[in-house]
C-alpha cells in the first residue's frame, strides 16, 4: 500500500512539472507573438505619421488656395507639421522598444498580463461648459475627412398635445390640456448649404410621433357609419385615451450662427450654445391607432378596453414644424395640414407645443 502510495505522489508530481513546462513553454510563444507584433508596429508607426503629416499638408495647401493664410505661413505650418511628426514617430517608436524590453525581460511571470498596444488609439475627452463629460476612444489609423458638411443627430421631444377643431375654440376643447401629450423620437442629418458658412442648413431625418388626446366628461370615439363623434360612456370612466402613431419624415430649414473649430488636419462647425431657428414640415404615414377606456363597470369590477381600429384615421400625415433653440434645447410647435379622422363633417387636427432636444 504504501509503494502504491509513493508512485501516485510520483506521478503526481510528474504532471505538475509537465504542466509547468507546458506553461512557461506557452508563456515563452506568446510573449515571441507580441514581440513580432510590436516589431511590425514600429514599422507601422512611420507609415501612419506620414498619412498624417500628407493629410495636414493637404489642409494647409487647402486653406492657402482659400486665401485663408499667405505661403510664408503654409511655410511654416508645413516645417512645424513635419517637426511634430517626426517627434511623433520618435516618441511611439521609444514606448514599442520599451514593451519588447518588458517582455524579453519577463518571459515566465506575464502570462496573464494583458499588455495592450495603444500606438493606433486615440483619447479624447470633452468638457465643454453645456455638456456632460465624456470620453471617447477611437482608430486613428486614417486621417478625418478635412471638412465634413453633413452631421447626424438624435432627436427627442415631449410636450402637450390637443386638437384644432373646426369651429371652435382651443378653450372649448373636448380633451384634457394637461393630460394630453405627444413624444417624438428620431434621428436626423444637418447638412451645411453654403460651401464657407454654416448659416444655413438642412435638417432632414425620420421620427416616430406619438400623439395622445385625453378625452374628458366621461366621453369616448363611437364609430357610427364611418362618422367619428364623441359620445357618453355607459360606465363611469376613470380614463378614456386616444393614440395615433406617426412614422414621419421631417426636413427643416435650419438657421442661425455657428463657432468653427479648427485642427491640424481638418475643420469643423459647431452649433453648441449658438442661438438657431427651424422652419419646415413634415410628411408619412400612420402606423397605429389606439383607444384605451378604464371603466367600472355595473358589478363594481374595474374593465379596461382597448381599440385598434375603426376609426377611420388619416393614413396620409404631414405637417408644419418649427423650432427655436439655444444650444440642443428647443421649443418646438408642429401641427398636422390633415385632419385626424377622415371625411367628416367637422375636421380635428392635431396640434403639439413642446421642447426638442437635439443631441448633436
Amino acid at each position: 500500500m504504501q509503494t502504491l502510495l509513493k508512485y501516485g505522489v510520483l506521478l503526481v508530481v510528474c504532471l505538475i512539472t509537465h504542466l509547468i513546462n507546458a506553461q512557461d513553454t506557452i508563456q515563452n510563444t506568446n510573449n515571441q507573438y507580441k514581440i513580432e507584433a510590436y516589431k511590425q508596429a514600429k514599422l507601422d508607426v512611420k507609415t501612419e505619421e506620414r498619412q498624417f503629416l500628407k493629410a495636414e499638408v493637404q489642409a494647409i495647401n487647402t486653406r492657402l488656395e482659400q486665401g485663408e493664410i499667405t505661403e510664408e505661413q503654409a511655410n511654416q505650418l508645413k516645417k512645424e507639421a513635419s517637426k511634430k511628426r517626426a517627434l511623433n514617430i520618435e516618441n511611439r517608436i521609444a514606448i514599442i522598444d520599451n514593451k519588447i524590453a518588458l517582455l524579453e525581460r519577463n518571459e515566465k511571470d506575464y502570462l496573464h498580463k494583458d499588455i495592450t498596444d495603444v500606438s493606433n488609439i486615440e483619447i479624447e475627452v470633452s468638457n465643454d461648459d453645456d455638456e456632460f463629460l465624456w470620453i471617447k476612444i477611437k482608430d486613428k489609423k486614417k486621417p478625418k475627412k478635412y471638412d465634413k458638411r453633413t452631421q447626424s443627430d438624435l432627436v427627442f421631444a415631449m410636450g402637450f398635445n390637443n386638437a384644432l377643431i373646426e369651429g371652435e375654440k382651443l378653450d372649448d376643447t373636448p380633451y384634457k390640456i394637461g393630460g394630453s401629450g405627444f413624444i417624438e423620437l428620431g434621428f436626423a442629418w444637418k447638412t451645411r448649404l453654403l460651401e464657407h458658412s454654416n448659416f444655413f442648413r438642412f435638417k432632414y431625418g425620420a421620427s416616430i410621433q406619438w400623439n395622445k388626446l385625453n378625452i374628458r366628461d366621461n366621453m369616448y370615439f363611437v364609430n357610427t357609419d364611418g362618422a367619428i363623434n364623441l359620445e357618453e360612456f355607459p360606465y363611469p370612466v376613470r380614463v378614456s385615451k386616444f393614440r395615433v402613431t406617426n412614422f414621419v419624415f421631417p426636413l427643416h430649414l435650419e438657421i442661425g450662427p455657428s463657432k468653427r473649430i479648427d485642427k491640424d488636419t481638418y475643420f469643423r462647425y459647431s452649433t453648441k450654445k449658438q442661438f438657431k431657428f427651424g422652419v419646415g414640415g413634415y410628411a408619412g404615414f400612420n402606423i397605429g391607432t389606439l383607444q384605451k377606456v378604464k371603466y367600472q363597470n355595473e358589478n363594481g369590477k374595474k374593465v379596461k378596453d382597448k381599440a385598434r381600429s375603426g376609426f377611420n384615421t388619416s393614413e396620409l400625415i404631414y405637417g408644419v414644424s418649427s423650432y427655436i433653440a439655444l444650444g440642443t434645447t428647443a421649443l418646438y410647435v408642429k401641427y398636422d395640414l390633415n385632419p385626424i379622422f377622415r371625411n367628416q363633417a367637422i375636421s380635428q387636427n392635431n396640434i403639439s407645443v413642446g421642447l426638442r432636444f437635439d443631441m448633436d
